[in-house]
């Protein structure tokens, strides 16, 4: 009696409902798992968030701070979907860093209240009930637990009972000699978080800040910082896990920064804009709103050979109503007509760029 086999394939797709489980995780291209960066615009931009296993380097501006805004957004996404965090810093009392993360919105309506109000004035009330009320996720007011990525509201601390649990770890380096306790202290973090074959029940996030801090004893031995990052990076890859560095380049020698930003997964940097940039002012559209630029040198791609290509890898700072952190693309300012045209713009085919029609 003939007896039929499945057909089993080495390439066969494993379904997985982990997103139903866990929405704080999402699926990626070529089988990979993305968690969010806690910045909504920033996640578009890569495609998504942070890959799983990979090591993210922020490069700090030594003009301002603004690499805590990344930082502060990516620790309180993993915080309000229960994520396990570990925070290093050279503060002294590093949990008190915890106390400044920023507050979810209540909902995603919230950061659209004031364009939408603003766009319901224009509308006449007679008409206004042909449109509808904006419905607000009431799932988002418990936490925010159901949001792959949250609108944070920068004014709005963080409500303690997020991080007083278990599962937030803190450590200061400052007085270490070496970064060799930190580093069995995120060993002992991702062996918790350990891959197993098709089950992905947990993500963990890995936040340090400022790792060549001038204040450390171990600042000036840069080989010791590259073989650290270098065995956190291969622990991570093995890992449930995404770890975020920031570190100054400006106070390392130009090789040693080179070698971190090559063996970065994701290489995001920062930089401030003076106040009084006439020059940059008269390129770029809505330069009094900017607070500072993002430059993303290197977007993280796993099990795969080819390069992403980002619409852009430049993007301008921008506070939405001095609350929601909005990264956008730059735009040329507009051209004193009198001054020629603008770059982009075509005249006619004849070479008259005064022809307001194309001439044939």
């Amino acid at each position: 009696m003939a007896t039929t086999r499945a057909r089993v394939s080495s390439f066969s797709r494993n379904v997985s409902t982990v997103t139903s489980q866990n929405p704080g995780l999402k699926h990626g291209p070529n089988g990979t798992m993305l968690i969010s960066s806690g910045i909504p615009d920033l996640d578009k931009i890569l495609g998504g968030g942070f890959p799983l296993g990979s090591l993210v380097m922020v490069m700090e501006d030594e003009e301002a701070p603004h690499h805590m805004l990344l930082l502060r957004n990516f620790m309180s996404q993993g915080l309000v979907q229960k994520q396990p965090l570990l925070y290093a810093s050279a503060y002294r009392d590093p949990k008190r860093f915890l106390g400044t993360l920023p507050s979810p919105a209540s909902s995603k309506g919230d950061k659209s209240s004031d364009l939408s109000h603003e766009k319901d004035i224009r509308i006449a009330w007679q008409y206004k009930k042909y449109f509808g009320e904006p419905q607000l996720n009431l799932n988002t007011n418990n936490g925010g637990q159901q949001e792959y990525c949250n609108d944070f509201d920068l004014r709005k601390p963080l409500d303690r009972h997020f991080f007083s649990g278990s599962n937030v770890d803190c450590v200061c380096f400052k007085d270490s000699p070496n970064l060799s306790a930190l580093q069995d202290r995120c060993a002992e973090f991702l062996a918790k978080l350990s891959r197993n074959e098709g089950n992905i029940s947990s993500a963990g996030r890995i936040a340090i800040q400022s790792l060549c801090s001038p204040q450390c004893k171990y600042s000036n031995d840069e080989w010791h910082m590259l073989s650290f990052i270098r065995s956190l990076k291969s622990m991570t890859q093995s890992s449930n896990a995404v770890v975020v560095v920031t570190f100054p380049p400006s106070l390392l020698s130009p090789s040693c920064s080179l070698r971190l930003q090559h063996m970065a997964d994701t290489l995001l940097s920062v930089r401030a804009i003076p106040d009084e940039d006439k020059e940059l002012a008269k390129l770029l559209t809505g330069y009094q709103d900017m607070i500072g630029l993002i430059n993303i040198h290197k977007a993280a791609r796993l099990n795969t050979q080819v390069p992403v290509i980002l619409e852009a890898t430049t993007f301008s700072i921008k506070l939405q109503k001095r609350r929601f952190l909005v990264l956008e693309c730059l735009n040329q300012a507009p051209v004193d007509g009198s001054s020629g045209s603008s770059y982009g713009t075509s005249g006619g085919c004849s070479g008259s760029s005064k022809v307001g029609t194309l001439d044939f």
